[in-house]
């Protein structure tokens, strides 16, 4: 029986939900397919968002050979295979889904064709591609950022189910849709499956569905429901959210979970790495230390021996002293930055690396900090209209008191330390 999420997926971009900042009447993508010419590109973003379907519609429009792969099964040898068929074709486009699943080679294999056009390279990723695609590769292709469903397309979607339904002689009265969009974040697909799983489950030519039958029907069947792999996410946040909470416990069985799913170690060791920084920061420097240190022993040793590298990090994550004092400085600063613009950097701090700018008064005034007493000269670092602003508050940990102590004589009460 085939899936409703594959009987709705649109054919034409005129079909296509969402993403109208690409696909849109003038939109940037759109104007590039309408013209017939298109480079290889990147699209990322999250799942269940229509990364191989708009590939598909893209194909479809310009009357193109299409060829997919996916990044999970394929390798060197299948992607010469193709190449070597894309040779007898004009115009040939490649999708690759998971291109982040790629190592160097394969994606090195790639290179050749998309530098002399034999193909053209759609890749879809819902990892950051600057991290996980070559450089070289990269530079070749167009990345366009496709975004989560919001509201407005999710009752779309819903929209066009209950339309489906009802041409099959089945109606489905849709009560409450908070439930179903809630669950399905933002993912077509989720929502799609989550609506054929209560219709097929309620059975008969009338079914009502409001929030508490949605969701007892998800709970009830969520291996159904998640069939598609969809639970990626929510379990990396639950990985994630256990070593925040200081659970080693937690954390570890998180990872288990992830390393029997077949998770990319590369992925987990990433969200390590970030974590150190976020969650732990200055209350433990040597976190982001082990963290990197282990993302370079996963990168060499791979699985499935990495997975005790995994565990150490988790472990020692998960039990350190936590503090986001440094991501929360930077939030503070960049909210600065979206109020008041680009301040002008004051004269004293500016560079003067010619005779006119010095003579501007460029760098006038300025106190180099090693010529003074315990390598500190106060003077004025920020921009004028923001002094004395403190983005950066050191937290609880002994650490970070010993950093807010230090501050405080240095400062003073300028910053409030």
């Amino acid at each position: 029986m085939t899936p409703l999420a594959e009987i709705l997926r649109p054919k034409t971009l005129d079909e296509y939900i969402g993403q109208q900042h690409l696909i849109g009447p003038g939109a940037v993508l759109r104007t590039l397919i309408e013209s017939g010419s298109i480079p290889s590109m990147i699209f990322w973003g999250p799942p269940g968002i229509g990364k191989t379907t708009l590939a598909t519609i893209i194909s479809n429009t310009l009357n193109r050979p299409f060829h997919t792969l996916s990044a999970i099964s394929s390798g060197v040898k299948e992607v010469r295979e193709v190449i070597n068929a894309a040779q007898q074709e004009e115009g040939a486009i490649l999708f690759i889904d998971e291109i982040h699943r790629f190592n160097k080679a394969q994606q090195d294999s790639l290179l050749g064709a998309v530098e002399r056009g034999t193909i053209t390279l759609i890749g879809a990723t819902t990892e950051n591609p600057s991290f996980e695609v070559i450089s070289a590769l990269l530079s070749r292709c167009q990345v366009y950022v496709l975004r989560e469903f919001g509201e407005e397309e999710m009752r779309q979607l819903i929209a066009s189910a209950v339309r489906h339904y009802a041409s099959q002689g089945v109606t489905v009265d849709i009560r409450e849709a908070d439930a179903l969009m809630r669950i399905s974040g933002g993912d077509a697909r989720k929502l799609l499956n989550a609506i054929e799983l209560v219709v097929n489950r309620a059975g008969g030519q009338s079914v009502v569905i409001d929030n508490r039958t949605a969701t007892e029907v998800i709970q009830q069947n969520l291996a159904y429901y998640d069939k598609g792999g969809e639970m990626h996410y929510d379990i990396i946040s639950a990985f994630i959210k256990s070593m925040r909470g200081s659970d080693p416990n937690g954390a570890v069985y998180w990872l288990a979970r992830m390393i029997a799913g077949g998770e990319d170690p590369l992925f987990i060791a990433r969200r390590m790495l970030i974590f150190a920084s976020e969650d732990i920061g200055n209350a433990n420097p040597n976190a982001l230390l082990l963290a990197n240190a282990t993302f370079d022993a996963v990168s060499k040793i791979g699985y499935p021996e990495c997975r005790i590298n995994l565990s150490q990090c988790a472990c020692y994550l998960a039990c350190s002293a936590k503090s986001n004092a440094t991501y929360m400085a930077l939030a503070n600063a960049e909210q600065a930055v979206r109020k008041w613009g680009d301040l002008p950097v004051p004269l004293h701090i500016r560079n003067a690396p010619t005779k006119l700018m010095k003579q501007m008064g460029y760098g006038d005034g300025y106190k180099y900090a090693h010529d003074y007493a315990g390598n500190f000269a106060l003077q004025e670092y920020l921009p004028q209209g923001l002094e004395g602003t403190c983005f950066y508050t050191p937290g609880e940990t002994a650490r970070e008191k010993e950093t807010r102590a230090a501050l405080r004589q240095r400062w003073g009460d300028k910053y409030g330390y």
